[in-house]
């Protein structure tokens, strides 16, 4: 297992160490893997240990050959796996109630915006159908999907979803457009139009976070991820493992971003 920790939080005793085991790259075993549930909390954790609210560990695991002592400990359970206090919180949904009710500061990302949880909600399984089918239906669906988002950025004006201050929403949001950014591209030559200039300045804004740039996997791991999903598990070439990880953040020339 894998450490690293969030140094913007203090570790002095004055404020709780709070612990979250993320899955590891499915290639190299060691760096952040491309799970969505683990950036979205990474992220919600490290936007509080920002604040000083608790400090930060973050440990990775290598699912493919997890170690002994996570084994015993946890048995089957796959990470996202948060430690509080030598408590284990297992579940996603369990995760999400425990930063918000238990963890210091946490109550204050959770806003409570139907409209926003609406917006959404389903995204991801629009990536995946398009992942699947790799036909213009499931492209399209992806696409009218991405339109509301950047609709609903250009009538509220804001730098993110709900305002000017991020909350659980973006660091749901944002790791899934960085799959679709990503993945889409590699498997289907799927890219989000510049003329998204609402929804490109609202990922730039997210690209110049340290709680987002610090949780995000490689594109290598984000693109590995969905080709051992793929029937029988696409291989990666040993070039491929080799590769230098690279993190796509750029944003295209012609939107502004004043």
């Amino acid at each position: 297992m894998a450490e690293d920790s969030v140094s913007n939080g203090a570790s002095n005793g004055e404020v709780p160490e709070i612990e979250l085991i993320i899955k590891a790259s499915t290639i190299d075993g060691r760096r952040k893997g491309a799970c969505l549930f683990c950036q979205e909390y990474f992220m919600d954790l490290y936007l509080l240990a920002e604040l000083k609210t608790i400090s930060l560990k973050v440990t990775t695991v290598d699912m493919q050959k997890p170690p002994p002592d996570f084994r015993t400990n946890f048995e089957a359970t796959p990470p996202p796996i948060l430690i509080d206090n030598g408590l284990a919180v297992l579940e996603n949904e369990k995760i999400e109630r425990h930063i918000m009710k238990n963890v210091p500061g946490g109550h204050n990302l959770f806003v409570q915006d139907k409209e926003v949880a609406t917006l959404i909600e389903n995204l991801y399984g629009k990536l995946k159908l398009m992942l699947l089918k790799k036909d213009d239906t499931k492209m399209n669906n992806l696409m009218m999907h991405l339109r509301k988002i950047d609709e609903h950025m250009g009538k509220k004006g804001t730098r993110f979803l709900t305002g000017d201050t991020i909350c659980c929403f973006d660091c749901e949001l944002m790791p899934r457009l960085q799959h679709i950014r990503v993945a889409g591209k590699y498997f289907v030559d799927f890219e989000i139009p510049a003329e998204l200039a609402n929804l490109w300045q609202y990922m730039y804004h997210m690209y110049q976070l340290d709680a987002f740039t610090q949780s995000c996997p490689a594109d290598q791991d984000i693109i590995n991820h969905y080709k051992l999903q793929q029937v029988g598990g696409m291989k990666m070439k040993k070039h491929e493992e080799l590769e230098t990880p690279t993190f796509t953040t750029s944003i295209p020339i012609e939107v502004s971003m004043d």
